[in-house]
């Protein structure tokens, strides 16, 4: 049986298992064209484990329409890259599955220029495949009909490892930091005892851009004033030259990373930046911490398809703050009082949901150990399953 083509800008790190994980279902074959990497996960290091080709955005019309493969998978990020796969798979009379993640459209002049091309893969797709139900909403509102979904995965066995507590904590965390989330009911009972807030441990995970949110969380955070009763707010994945450039001096002040209180009510008291990690060292970061607080908002340009590191710290027994603007939680991973709170992405929806989680050891607690179990049905092999049961629609999945 022929392969068939999976286009797609770039193979991260994050994603190889996935990949490899279809590839032994359905023997797939990479055409990865480059462009813009926006992603925070590391790149690959090394050989990918599966068939992959180097090709620019215009040779894949040629590609595509050889007659080498079942079916054709086609992004929709790259400008020339999505037409030319869709036109080489119509050439060839093949299956074409798109491969769709927004689930809003961005406003600026170059991708007003994709829109009505973008709406004429969602109806003339023989299948599409989405991230979740968010995505799926949005594609069947532009005339997709034939509709499946591909979880976002991680590795969760990788994610879900213990983390020996013992070992030295990432350079810059508080001294005073205790015991980890995942210890459950006795860390919590910990914590109470000390008083409502105090010892509990945020963390945020992200680039230091604008649409992650950063800068609203610190407003919230200077709200809820959680950093004056003991809490602490970890803030990994940039350094601090570019958080100072997101958010300069009057909401950091010299209290980032743990001084003394400067800024606006001792707004960035509590706060600690760790910079970037990797990744055996963010696994212990949530492991030490108790909330994950993913507050990324809506821009002209960008709306969170998912947010992976809900995955991950889930993994590790995390409850999650997230914000509506979230894939992971329009798309059904963070449920709202099920596994975490998800609020309106405003500075003070998000510190009414940091002082609830501060105040309440048990409501922590709960929605840790739901997050730990909700995370294990968004995996790589449903991820796979997903595309397996789009191939099936139109005839082409490999017979097993």
């Amino acid at each position: 049986m022929k392969p068939v083509l999976f286009v797609t800008g770039h193979a991260p790190a994050y994603r190889l298992g996935a990949l490899a994980r279809l590839h032994e279902r359905e023997r797939i074959e990479l055409a990865l064209f480059g462009g813009r990497l926006a992603h925070g996960g590391a790149a690959h290091a090394g050989e990918l484990p599966l068939p992959h080709r180097q090709v620019r955005p215009h040779e894949l019309l040629a590609l595509a329409a050889g007659g080498d493969y079942r079916a054709v998978v086609c992004p929709t990020g790259g400008r020339l890259a999505p037409l030319a796969t869709w036109a080489g798979a119509r050439r060839a009379r093949v299956p074409l599955l798109l491969w769709a993640s927004l689930w809003a459209h961005p406003r600026t002049p170059a991708h007003a220029l994709t829109y009505l091309p973008l709406r004429r893969l969602y109806r003339s797709a023989d299948a599409v495949v989405t991230y979740g139900a968010h995505v799926s909403a949005y594609v069947r509102a532009y005339g997709a009909t034939n509709v499946h979904e591909a979880p976002q995965a991680v590795d969760n066995d990788f994610w879900s490892a213990p983390v020996d507590l013992s070992a030295p904590a990432p350079p810059g965390w508080p001294a005073a930091a205790g015991t980890a989330a995942g210890a459950g009911t006795a860390a919590a009972a910990g914590t109470a005892a000390a008083g409502a807030g105090a010892g509990v441990r945020f963390l945020f995970v992200g680039r230091a851009v604008r649409e992650k949110g950063l800068s609203v969380l610190l407003e919230a955070w200077a709200r809820a004033g959680l950093g004056g009763r003991g809490a602490t707010l970890a803030l990994a994945g940039a350094d601090a030259a570019e958080l100072a450039a997101l958010a300069p001096g009057a909401m950091l002040g010299r209290g980032l990373g743990g001084g003394d209180g400067g800024g606006p009510s001792g707004g960035a008291e509590g706060i600690v930046s760790l910079g970037r990690l990797q990744p055996e060292a963010l696994r212990g970061l949530y492991a030490r911490c108790d909330v994950l607080v993913v507050p990324s908002i809506a821009t002209r340009t960008f709306r969170e398809p998912w947010g992976l590191v809900v995955n991950e710290a889930m993994n590790q027994g995390l409850a999650v703050i997230a914000t509506d603007a979230v894939g992971a939680a329009a798309g059904g991973l963070v449920r709202d009082g099920r596994n975490g709170l998800v609020v309106a992405a405003r500075a003070d929806a998000l510190a009414g949901a940091l002082a609830r989680l501060a105040d309440d050891a048990q409501l922590r607690a709960r929605f840790g150990e739901a997050a730990r179990e909700d995370v294990r049905a968004f995996s790589y092999d449903a991820w796979a399953q997903g595309f397996s049961h789009a191939l099936a629609s139109v005839g082409v999945a490999r017979e097993r």
